[in-house]
């Protein structure tokens, strides 16, 4: 049997891959890979940088590109036959690699090559610096039983958060709820297309709303039957819980996988496992972490706490709503947001067709990055989806454009994908050791879940739409625009996980810039772009009920610090939970409230004791946008430096270098609170 998943080709055959693919071909790479460690860290292989890549990185590269095509099919293409596969794959993957990271042979070689190699280039240096932090991290140190231990708790980590990912996914995907024409008044058009194509998806007449981001939102925000309202909000809140069907229900998964890694953290030799994972990231510590979310929160308190008053005070006189439930505030914010500044999102969302969005994207990319961006060819996981190359132009390179870069563009939601928004990395760049040629381009997935077009018009996106593209892409730059030709610190590796949102949440600022707009907008009837009054109305509310976001933001990041610094918190996850939002928040907090069960951030995500890195970085984003406010938002040259000292370097130095080299000084919050809405 031929096997696309052993195939030679520059890119994945997403369109010939089967879930018997799986099977044969990880086993293969990973018996390559195994060889080529116990060669690796043979007597005959010399103590040096070169010497080592050319085995290892060689075989362990190319399994985790067929490795990460695999998991992203597994995101974006579910089917139940895929996931046994994956599963089955998943406990030999993990294995492998909690043996690598840990190998002490490998562990002394790199030893030995730091203190002897005194012709490592800066990027090898702090790749090798970033590779022995992680074999301590890896339990390279550990010994006899603590060892074994040590393995087991990582293949049931990889394990448990895998069987958390399948029961949010099956218990979002499970859920429809049919209603009649006469129930959806206020659903704006689009999403009365989305609900029509859905039901008859479904073989039923009428519509189905489901917990689908674009048809839980847009009901949540306009639906004026308040009984479908409350419907919706108490599935989407109880997902995956102890609430719901039991086979879906992910208490017993979040204790276990919180015991764990405490288990891990004491095995480490670190008090919490909230310190194991600061290790990686620029945050000194949990109190310093949990100070700065505290701070942050006080900042945003007053204005929070006026927002809602103010939200009640308008439901209470113009909506009839005496008391403000859940389910009722994105519906209410949305009638006085459109009360207030005179415009509605349906409005705006005429004015960004996607297509539009993504040509003044692709504009903005090429204009101050001297990169052309064009569609190219390519199988894909699925028909929606689109291929494109990044090229430099010929000002920055000798004869014609250079392929720098491609990446697939996954952006509307279905069945059996993933919720949320995020960039993958499909390959990284590389420069083989030995190579001659041109390194390996990077390759990147660009995932979100917008609506889908319906009845021959494009999608429509909304303002925060937008926002989340520019965001995803962001990451998707910091991966593609790198220069750095060495593994482990090319792109966004090696980046601390604090710093790693700065590039995301720099792109969602020209969201907010006029030049950057008008190149973004078409209105999808008459092609007239986005009038300036309308813009300027929104620009008005950019910071409505900021304070109220930034306190849900910090509420999560306390939950999630708390939850990995305290050691025993998994036995009353729930009191935690209601503890941080008794001290942080100030919405109401229903009983049945169940959104730890689905925050995949933390138990399936990678953000464990990290997810207040959002805000940490956005200190870090904000002030980088200052330099292009100062310069002005085109300015060309400073593009230039950003990509040179932000995108360029990647992992290859500490990521408050490259700040200062960009910027010239420390990272300042007056920029942040400045877009917030707060003063200092």
């Amino acid at each position: 049997m031929t096997n696309p998943l052993l195939d030679d080709a520059d890119l994945p055959a997403f369109d010939e891959i089967r879930p018997e693919h799986v099977a044969p071909a990880i086993a293969r790479l990973l018996a390559e890979a195994e060889a080529a460690l116990t060669r690796a860290t043979s007597a005959d292989v010399p103590d040096e940088y070169e010497a080592l890549s050319a085995i290892l990185d060689v075989a362990t590269e190319r399994l985790e590109r067929v490795w990460d095509a695999v998991n992203h099919l597994n995101a974006v293409a579910h089917t139940p036959e895929l996931r046994a596969a994956y599963n089955d794959s998943l406990p030999s993957v993990t294995a492998f690699y909690t043996r690598l990271g840990a190998d002490t042979g490998l562990h002394s070689k790199y030893k030995a090559m730091a203190a002897g190699d005194s012709a490592l280039t800066p990027p090898r240096r702090r790749a090798l610096e970033l590779a022995l932090r992680d074999f301590v991290l890896s339990g390279a140190e550990l010994d006899g039983g603590a060892r074994e231990r040590f393995s087991q708790i990582k293949a049931r980590k990889a394990e448990l958060a895998q069987r958390f990912s399948e029961h949010v996914l099956d218990a979002t995907d499970s859920y429809a709820l049919d209603v009649d024409d006469t129930r959806l008044d206020g659903l704006p058009p689009d999403a009365m297309a989305a609900a029509h194509a859905a039901a008859q998806a479904g073989g039923i007449g009428g519509a189905r709303l489901t917990l689908q981001g674009p048809s839980y939102v847009a009901a949540l925000r306009h639906l004026r039957d308040r009984e479908l309202r409350e419907s919706l909000y108490r599935a989407y809140a109880s997902r995956a819980s102890d609430l719901g069907p039991s086979a879906q229900d992910n208490t017993e998964i979040m204790r276990e996988i919180l015991q764990l890694r405490q288990d891990e953290a004491r095995l480490l030799g670190h008090a919490t496992y909230a310190h194991v994972s600061l290790s990686r990231k620029m945050a000194p510590s949990p109190d310093d972490v949990a100070a700065f979310v505290r701070d942050l929160a006080h900042r945003a308190r007053p204005q929070a706490l006026q927002d809602l008053a103010d939200l009640r005070r308008f439901a209470a006189d113009e909506l009839g709503l005496a008391e403000l439930a859940p389910w009722d505030i994105p519906f209410a914010a949305e009638r006085l947001r459109e009360r207030r500044y005179a415009y509605s999102e349906q409005e705006v969302q005429a004015y960004f067709p996607l297509p539009n969005v993504l040509k003044g994207l692709f504009d903005i990319i090429q204009t101050l990055f001297d990169v052309t961006i064009r569609e190219d060819r390519a199988p894909v996981p699925h028909e929606s989806v689109r291929f494109f190359r990044i090229e430099r132009t010929a000002a920055e390179a000798d004869g014609p454009p250079v392929l720098a870069a491609q990446f697939y563009l996954d952006l509307h939601a279905r069945a059996g994908k993933r919720a949320g928004a995020w960039m993958g990395v499909a390959r990284s760049r590389w420069l083989r050791p030995g190579a001659s040629g041109a390194p390996q381009t990077p390759v990147a997935h660009v995932v979100c879940n917008f609506a889908s077009p319906q009845g021959g018009r494009p999608a429509l996106l909304t303002h925060d739409n937008v926002l989340t593209l520019f965001h995803e892409f962001g990451h998707g730059l910091h991966h593609m625009l790198t220069t750095v030709q060495d593994l482990g610190v090319s792109g966004i590796s090696g980046v601390e996980w604090d710093a790693v949102e700065l590039p995301s949440q720099f792109m969602e600022n020209f969201c907010w810039e006029w030049e950057a707009v008008r190149r973004l907008t078409a209105h999808v009837d008459t092609g007239e772009p986005l009038p300036r009054a309308l813009f300027d109305k929104m620009l008005a509310a950019r910071n409505f009920h900021s304070g109220l976001a930034l306190l849900r933001q910090a509420e999560f990041a306390l939950l999630d610090m708390r939850l990995h610094a305290e050691p025993g918190s998994e036995d009353h996850m729930l009191e935690v939970m209601r503890q941080v939002h008794a001290e942080i928040g100030v919405l109401p907090l229903p009983p049945f409230s169940r959104s730890l069960h689905t925050f995949s951030h933390i138990f399936a995500g990678g953000y464990a004791a990290g997810y207040y890195s959002y805000k940490w970085a956005e200190v870090l984003s904000a002030d980088a946008f200052g330099a292009f406010e100062e310069s002005g938002v085109f300015d060309v040259a400073t593009g230039r430096r950003y990509r040179r000292e932000i995108l360029e370097v990647g992992g290859s130095r500490p990521a408050l270098e490259s700040f200062r080299a960009f910027r010239g000084r420390e990272p300042q919050i007056d920029a942040m609170l400045r877009h917030q809405g707060m003063s200092r």
